[in-house]
């Protein structure tokens, strides 16, 4: 199953790219709506990859856990990353002004906002695991997928901690220098 997951997630950014050249440097849209649309059917494709592999007879091994790890981060981080690509692209070949970084309050609901999507990748693969068990039904063909359960729980933990740092200390914004020192002290200075 290990390379299967490899080929879906070569393919997942293969189409991507291919999509957002047709957009920006061919401006084909209707060929770039068409690769965006077969994006999420590369993971259909190795859900039924990993169904048809359990199905068929075999035990069940890490990488069919990983595949289902796969799916969960795929479907709850896809968008993101669509986006993310999408920005830098329309930055590289429209001249789109750079995504400001943020910091403070605004950068601790941007980690709670991803570890969200942690969750939510999280309960997708459990759910695709949990899938699998049941389908196969026969618990010495699928143990190896129960022990994905408690390593989810421990990346969900560590994001937690990580994004719970990030309201805890909040990450302050450099200071902006400006001609004859900071905007702090331009901002003192009277006129």
């Amino acid at each position: 199953m290990l390379l299967p997951i490899i080929a879906c997630e070569i393919g997942f950014w293969v189409v991507l790219v291919l999509a957002l050249v047709a957009r920006y440097v061919l401006r084909k849209p209707r060929t770039a709506r068409a690769l965006l649309i077969a994006v999420p059917l590369i993971d259909v494709l190795l859900l039924a990859l990993i169904v048809i592999d359990l199905r068929g007879g075999a035990v069940a091994d890490w990488s069919h856990g990983l595949g289902a790890l796969y799916l969960g981060m795929s479907v709850a981080f896809g968008h993101s990353m669509v986006s993310w690509l999408d920005a830098k692209f329309a930055r590289r070949f429209d001249g789109a002004p750079a995504r400001p970084k943020l910091y403070g309050w605004q950068r601790a609901r941007r980690e709670w906002r991803e570890f969200g999507k942690a969750i939510l990748a999280g309960a997708i693969s459990a759910a695709v695991l949990l899938a699998c068990i049941v389908l196969v039904g026969d618990a010495s063909r699928t143990q190896e997928l129960a022990g994905w359960f408690p390593r989810i729980g421990l990346v969900l933990g560590i994001w937690g901690i990580i994004a719970l740092s990030y309201t805890v200390w909040l990450k302050p914004a450099p200071a902006v220098s400006v001609p004859g020192g900071t905007a702090d002290a331009a901002a003192r200075r009277p006129r």
